[in-house]
């Protein structure tokens, strides 16, 4: 990046995927966004957003939460404001969680998900999450402070095929460099 640039500033994450065929349970996934302390970038998250959180500061909030894939367009829709983001964090880790009711699921059963992270008009990523079929969880995307203090993205898909509620307490050490 040149000195004029600003870096990233705001991301929108999005999730989309078909619903389970008639007579199975529904699919439901999951966005997580997890950030990281510039004191302990690679060690506990400092707060984790899902669900049914935000962050502290209404930084990283869901915009759409889906329970089955039955929306109209992207099912599940995160925002990160990273520019408004405290300096004392330096990383936030972005991936994604099937949830394990009624029984293990791993994304090869998922119908046609999609994933694409942009911001504002400009995509910069999009993926299908062909490469990570057997996993249960994922992460994709990773933004880091410089010392500039300008926000980089890093893409990458790490799928994990342990228990998913262990999913945010690991999904930082994906990127580790």
């Amino acid at each position: 990046m040149n000195a004029l640039s600003k870096g990233i500033r705001k991301v929108e994450v999005a999730l989309k995927w078909d619903p389970s065929p008639a007579g199975q349970p529904p699919t439901d996934l999951d966005v997580v966004a997890a950030t990281y302390l510039a004191s302990d970038p690679y060690g506990d998250p400092a707060y984790v957003v899902h669900f049914d959180s935000r962050s502290p500061d209404g930084t990283i909030y869901l915009n759409r939460d889906s329970q089955d894939g039955k929306g109209f367009g992207w099912d599940e829709v995160l925002t990160v404001e990273l520019e408004r983001l405290d300096a004392r964090y330096a990383r936030v880790v972005v991936g994604a969680i099937i949830q394990q009711r009624p029984g293990h699921r791993t994304f090869v059963s998922v119908i046609n998900p999609a994933l694409r992270i942009r911001e504002g008009y400009t995509v910069l990523a999009e993926d299908d999450f062909g490469g990570v079929l057997g996993a249960t969880a994922v992460t994709f995307a990773e933004f880091v402070r410089e010392e500039t203090g300008t926000w980089e993205f890093h893409p990458g898909m790490k799928g994990f095929e342990d228990d998913p509620a262990n999913f945010t307490a690991i999904m930082g050490q994906a990127h580790r460099h």
